[in-house]
């Protein structure tokens, strides 16, 4: 890769050691800025050196106070504009609002444009990101989008650190999710099975049947995201009672809300693999949970965006082809 140039890493509030981690995989420091808030709660940013001329990367994931992260972020868009930076680069490895991603029911909003556009419209030059949950939302936007996947490290860690073998299935936990489930499955060669199931209302999950072969076999479950944990719960529950073997459970966004970790510690799961795209408060790091770090491939993707180099060429076709 060609040396890096012009580049500059600032954090947000939402995930500082992320953003440390990426900076030190760069070999580049963070910059210096204030980020508080007054005595009412309006939020001050304040970038406390000059960046006139060059490549900004905001390091803020959608998380913790996720409505205050999004503020904080369009608000050090719009302060890197006014101070002249070159290229304002969002780097968002938990994009919110994207199971608001188009009209279910008649007069209902599709958030996930609208958090596009309200970052277009801040100053936003780019947007990286990693496993968003639906594809299609790169097209909201009007700037360039990097889609990355946390798969190849997910599946990099299981071949590794899990004693997997030709008794291996990889679980889709619904329809939406086969092509995730497919391009793992293709990783680590082994076959896919489908988890049917119907959601009566949000956050409520019941699993009507299970389409493949899971008895005696060790069982990866995979999907982008933990929300409640109801889904891999009754997905692990389910598959149990068709006789699997063992069940580990997969995602990239441990956004691990309301009881999550205890519906996941009670879940007949052996593991649970994430990835570090959303912090992990102390009280929701369960034994189970295992934490792979996307520092290093955001970094990479980081230095290839400064230095006009192929982000693609990071993923083979079977994962580019999945989401």
């Amino acid at each position: 890769m060609p040396p890096l140039k012009d580049i500059r890493i600032f954090s947000g509030t939402s995930h500082p050691e992320l953003a440390a981690n990426i900076a030190k995989e760069l070999g580049a420091p963070l910059g210096k800025a204030l980020v508080s808030t007054f005595a009412d709660g309006e939020i001050r940013v304040k970038i406390d050196e000059s960046v006139r001329g060059d490549d900004i990367f905001i390091i803020q994931s959608g998380c913790c106070s996720v409505n205050n992260s999004i503020m904080e972020l369009l608000i050090m868009i719009d302060a890197f504009r006014r101070a002249s930076a070159k290229r304002i680069n969002v780097v968002m490895p938990y994009y919110p609002y994207s199971r608001q991603d188009k009209k279910i029911q008649p007069r209902e909003p599709v958030t996930a444009k609208l958090l596009a556009n309200l970052i277009t419209w801040s100053g936003a030059s780019r947007m990286l990101t990693i496993d968003l949950h639906a594809g299609q939302i790169q097209g909201f936007f009007d700037v360039p989008v990097d889609h990355l996947y946390a798969g190849p490290i997910i599946a990099d860690y299981l071949r590794k650190s899990v004693a997997l073998n030709h008794d291996t299935v990889v679980v889709s936990p619904d329809v939406g999710g086969v092509p995730r489930a497919t391009a793992l499955a293709e990783a680590l060669g082994a076959p896919i099975a489908i988890i049917a199931k119907r959601r009566p209302e949000p956050n409520r999950v019941e699993v009507m049947e299970v389409i493949g072969d899971v008895k005696g076999k060790a069982v990866v479950m995979i999907d982008d995201m933990i929300d409640t944990g109801g889904s891999v719960a009754q997905g692990a529950i389910a598959l149990i009672e068709r006789g699997a073997k063992i069940v580990y459970a997969c995602c990239t966004h441990p956004v691990f809300s309301d009881d999550a970790p205890k519906r996941l510690t009670e879940a007949p799961i052996e593991k649970v693999i994430v990835t570090d795209t959303l912090p992990l408060p102390r009280n929701k790091m369960i034994d189970k949970v295992v934490v792979i770090s996307v520092a290093p491939l955001l970094a990479d993707a980081i230095g290839r965006i400064n230095t006009e180099t192929s982000v693609s060429a990071l993923f083979s076709d079977s994962w580019a082809g999945y989401a």
